[in-house]
């Protein structure tokens, strides 16, 4: 199924109506390298780490010690390579979320977030796109990785 060209065309609009979120992602890249970091395609995934984006993702993400990971598109930005790992699962979710509502993704996230702290709750961990995250999380936690194509650039 996945070689039909129906299944490539469909895949091909996922990456196009996400593009702008990647595109930010992308932006990510140079700082990987010039701190040592690294980059790697994982199954469709461009995953980057390193010094500098370590202490992007601790320093101006809005959260009690930072995060470990965030994912813009299909770009996956993480503090390390054991942080990529550990999170996969998660970020994969808001990359499905990127495919599906492409450029509104980051605004309806950020609203989302104000609407969770609106009612009186979390803006990250009640945050609809996170709630939905954490769902597929337990859903895919017996899935076996080992298939998941990585390829270093």
């Amino acid at each position: 199924m996945k070689n039909t060209l129906t299944f490539r065309f469909a895949r091909f609009l996922k990456y196009v109506w996400a593009l702008p979120n990647t595109l930010l992602g992308l932006l990510v890249v140079p700082l990987a390298f010039l701190s040592g970091g690294t980059t790697r395609r994982v199954a469709g995934v461009l995953e980057i780490h390193g010094r500098g984006v370590a202490w992007l993702l601790r320093r101006v993400i809005p959260l009690k010690g930072g995060a470990s990971a965030l994912t813009l598109g299909h770009v996956v930005v993480g503090r390390n390579e054991s942080d990529l790992v550990r999170t996969r699962t998660h970020e994969r979710a808001h990359v499905r979320q990127a495919e599906r509502w492409g450029p509104l993704f980051i605004p309806a996230y950020l609203i989302a977030g104000l609407v969770a702290f609106a009612k009186g709750g979390n803006a990250y961990r009640d945050n609809y796109f996170e709630r939905q995250a954490r769902a597929e999380e337990v859903l895919y936690a017996a899935r076996n990785d080992s298939e998941i194509d990585i390829v270093s650039l």
